[in-house]
C-alpha cells in the first residue's frame, strides 16, 4: 500500500528550514529511496515518494508557517538541481501507475502556485546547476527562477528527444501559458537533449535570471527577501501543527474520525460517509486557531484528501464513488457561516483553499461518481459542494417508513458561488449552469433557505429526486448499470462533461495531459521493448513505428 501520509522527521529527500520570513525546501534525494524495487534515484531525480513528502511540506509551510512569504526551492547536489522523473522508474512501473504519479504530481506543482496566487506564500526556483525534464518542470511551477550561470548549467524538456513522451507535469503547458515562451523556440527547446543556458535562458523567457556562481546564492537571498515584502501573511502570528492522521483500514473498509468508507469490491463501489461534528461551532477565529487541525472543517478535508489518494491508487479496481453525509444539518451551517464571516483570517483563508484543492481531485478523478442525499444527510454550504462535484445526485424525497427522522433537505451558502471554484475557474454552479444564466441567478436566491427534493430539483440542484418505493431499486440500477460500461469509455466522458466553459492552464494541464499521457505511455514507441523508456541508458536506439496516428 502507497501511503501518502508523511512527516519532515520521516523525510528522505527534502529538508525543510525556515528563518523568519523565508524557507527553504532543499532537495537531496537518498538514491535508495525508491517507493519501489528496481531503480535508484541517482541525480535528484525523483519517484512518487519524492512528490509525497514535497505535497507534506507544501501543506505545512502554509499551515505551520504563517511567518514564511517566501520559500526558495534549492538543491543539495552539487552541479545538479533535478533530473526528473526517475526513468528506470517509469519504465517499470504499471500504466496506472505512471499516469496517477503525473496526476499527483501536477496537483503538487498546482498547490504550489495556488500557493502563491492566495495564500501569498511565494516561490523562487535556485536552480544550481542541471534541471531537466521534470526537475525543471518543478521550476516552471514556482513564481521566480534564477539560473547559475556556470557555462555548463541548463534547464531543457528533453522527454521527446530521448524517452518518446511528452513532458508529464504540465511543463509545455507552462512553458507556453505560463512563461509565454515563443512557439518556434519552445519547439526548438523541446527537442534539444541538451538544453538552454545562460544569457538564452533568459532571453528566451526559460528563466528570470541567469546569475554568476560567485553572486548566486547572494542573489537568490535577495529575491527571497524582496518577494516577502510584497506578502500579506501575517508576521507573528503562531501555526498549527499538522498532527498524524487516525486512520483504520480493514479489508473492505477505511475509517477515520469524520469520514468512513465502505468498499464493496462485487459491484467495483467505494461509498465516502462524510460525518458532521457534534461540537458547537467556535464563535471566532481565535477559537478556530485554538483547536488546530482539531477543527472539523480542516479536520474532515484532511481526511477526505487523505481518503482521495488512498482509493485513486491502492484501489484501482473501486470505480463508482457515492459521497454521502451524516449529521445535524444546522451544525454545518454554523460552521459555514462562521468560516464566511472570518474569511479574512489567515487560517480561516488556508482551509478554505484546503476545501478548494481537495474538491478538485474529486473534479479529475477518473472515477464514476454519485451522491445521495437521505434522512439524515446535511449537504449544506462547502459540503453542499460535493452534489455539485459529482457526474449525479439524487435525492430521497419524503420519509422512508421505519425512518422518523424529517425529510432531507440541502441548503445553499455564498461558499456555492465562488470561493471553491473548479479547475477551469468557475464555481461549480457556474459551470452546471453555463446555459441557463436565471438559473444560477435562482440558485442565488435560494441561499439560506432549507431546500426539500422537490424544490432542490426545480432548482437544478439535484439530478433527481425519489421516493422511498423507488430508491433501492433505481440506486442500485444505477450503480449495477455503471460497472457494466467500459471503464476507458467512462473516463473519456466523465472528463469532456466536466470542464464545460473557458479553459485555463490549470484545465489544459489535466484535459491535455491525462488524454495524450494515457495514449503515450502505451504506445510501443515509448513503453515497448524495443521504445524509448526500455532502451533509455542501454546504448541501443529506440526503434520507432514512424507513422503518425
Amino acid at each position: 500500500m502507497i501511503d501518502f501520509q508523511t512527516h519532515p522527521d520521516r523525510y528522505r529527500h527534502w529538508a525543510l528550514t525556515t528563518r523568519g520570513a523565508v524557507a527553504h525546501l532543499t532537495l537531496g534525494v537518498d538514491e535508495q529511496g525508491g517507493l519501489f524495487e528496481g531503480y535508484e534515484l541517482k541525480m535528484n531525480s525523483y519517484d512518487l515518494g519524492v512528490d509525497i513528502e514535497l505535497y507534506d511540506a507544501v501543506q505545512r509551510l502554509r499551515f505551520e508557517h504563517p511567518e514564511v512569504k517566501t520559500v526558495v526551492i534549492d538543491s543539495a547536489a552539487e552541479r545538479i538541481f533535478c533530473a526528473g522523473a526517475n526513468i528506470r522508474m517509469l519504465a517499470s512501473a504499471a500504466h496506472a501507475h505512471k499516469v496517477n504519479f503525473c496526476k499527483f504530481t501536477n496537483e503538487t506543482r498546482n498547490a504550489i502556485e495556488d500557493a502563491s496566487e492566495y495564500s501569498r506564500q511565494r516561490y523562487i526556483s535556485a536552480i544550481n546547476g542541471t534541471a531537466a525534464g521534470g526537475g525543471y518542470e518543478l521550476a516552471l511551477a514556482t513564481d521566480y527562477i534564477i539560473l547559475i550561470d556556470d557555462g555548463s548549467s541548463t534547464v531543457s524538456l528533453p522527454e521527446v528527444p530521448l524517452l518518446a513522451v511528452l513532458p508529464g507535469t504540465g511543463g509545455l503547458t507552462r512553458l507556453s501559458d505560463k512563461r509565454k515562451v515563443r512557439r518556434d523556440l519552445g519547439d526548438i527547446f523541446c527537442t534539444l537533449e541538451e538544453g538552454i543556458g545562460g544569457r538564452k535562458a533568459v532571453d528566451w523567457r526559460l528563466v528570470d535570471e541567469a546569475i554568476p556562481g560567485s553572486k548566486f546564492s547572494q542573489q537568490v537571498e535577495l529575491r527571497a527577501l524582496e518577494f516577502a515584502t510584497a506578502s500579506d501573511r501575517p508576521d507573528k502570528a503562531v501555526g498549527i501543527m499538522l498532527t498524524p492522521l487516525e486512520r483504520c483500514i480493514d479489508k473492505d473498509s477505511v475509517h477515520y474520525s469524520h469520514l468512513s468508507i465502505e468498499l464493496n469490491r462485487d459491484q467495483a463501489l467505494a461509498t465516502l460517509t462524510l460525518k458532521a461534528t457534534d461540537a458547537t461551532a467556535p464563535q471566532d477565529a481565535q477559537q478556530i486557531l485554538a483547536q488546530g487541525d482539531r477543527f472539523w472543517p480542516l479536520a474532515l478535508a484532511r481526511q477526505l484528501d487523505d481518503a482521495l489518494l488512498h482509493l485513486r491508487t491502492n484501489e484501482a479496481l473501486l470505480g463508482t464513488l457515492v459521497f454521502k453525509t451524516e449529521g445535524d444539518l444546522q451544525n454545518v451551517n454554523a460552521y459555514d457561516r462562521l468560516l464566511a464571516r472570518v474569511a479574512d483570517d489567515w487560517l480561516v483563508r488556508e482551509i478554505s483553499l484546503y476545501w478548494k484543492r481537495t474538491l478538485k481531485r474529486i473534479d479529475v478523478t477518473s472515477r464514476s461518481s454519485f451522491a445521495l442525499v437521505e434522512q439524515g444527510s446535511c449537504f449544506s454550504g462547502f459540503l453542499a459542494e460535493l452534489l455539485f462535484s459529482v457526474d449525479r445526485s439524487y435525492m430521497l424525497e419524503g420519509q422512508r417508513d421505519d425512518d422518523p427522522r424529517a425529510p432531507a433537505k440541502i441548503r445553499l451558502s455564498s461558499f456555492n458561488f465562488g470561493p471553491l471554484p473548479m479547475p477551469n475557474g468557475l464555481s461549480r454552479l457556474q459551470t452546471r449552469f453555463l446555459g441557463e444564466p436565471d438559473s444560477l441567478a435562482n440558485a442565488q436566491a435560494l441561499i439560506g433557505e432549507d431546500l426539500d427534493a422537490p424544490a432542490a430539483q426545480q432548482a437544478g440542484l439535484i439530478t433527481e429526486a425519489l421516493d422511498d418505493i423507488d430508491w433501492d431499486d433505481e440506486i442500485r440500477m444505477v450503480i449495477e448499470a455503471r460497472a457494466s460500461f467500459s471503464p476507458d469509455a467512462l473516463t473519456g466522458m466523465e472528463a469532456n462533461l466536466r470542464f464545460a466553459g473557458p479553459e485555463t492552464m490549470e484545465s489544459k494541464i489535466f484535459g491535455r495531459l491525462s488524454a495524450w499521457q494515457n495514449w503515450i505511455f502505451q504506445r510501443p514507441n515509448a513503453v515497448g521493448d524495443q521504445g524509448a523508456l526500455k532502451s533509455y541508458g542501454t546504448g541501443k536506439r529506440p526503434e520507432y513505428n514512424p507513422e503518425r496516428v
